[in-house]
């Protein structure tokens, strides 16, 4: 009979710890929204704590991590996930630095690649 209750005492304990982890990585992906640069796991206001315990009643509840998000992004807005959703104007903020590196490359290449380094240093000019 212990045993029995040693392993559904610790079996309380590991899925406790479980949801603990999955608490904090739900959090961590919410911006906290009065706290500026925060995510929801690191602020320490009321209304991200308040947060923090719908999170874990949802996902107690049984209710997946994405819906959870969900729920948020339905009550604040998308500016509520600290990672810009990668679909509709939020595909911008995903390839604006790529482009922007591209672009860069390209005018290094077009600039410096037409002529060669060895008429840098000497243009052409007093020859003549």
């Amino acid at each position: 009979m212990a045993a029995v209750l040693t392993a559904l005492w610790c079996a309380g304990a590991w899925a406790s710890g479980d949801l603990d982890e999955r608490v904090r990585a739900v959090a961590s992906r919410l911006m906290c929204p009065v706290c500026e640069g925060r995510t929801v796991a690191d602020s320490t206001s009321e209304l991200a704590a308040q947060m923090r315990a719908v999170i874990r009643e949802k996902l107690a509840q049984g209710e997946t991590e994405d819906a959870v998000l969900a729920y948020f992004v339905e009550r604040y807005g998308p500016s509520v996930l600290a990672t810009p959703p990668a679909a509709g104007s939020g595909w911008v903020l995903w390839l604006a630095p790529a482009a922007l590196a591209a672009g860069g490359a390209g005018y290094v290449v077009y600039r410096f690649g037409r002529r060669s380094p060895w008429t840098w240093a000497d243009d052409g000019e007093g020859e003549g």
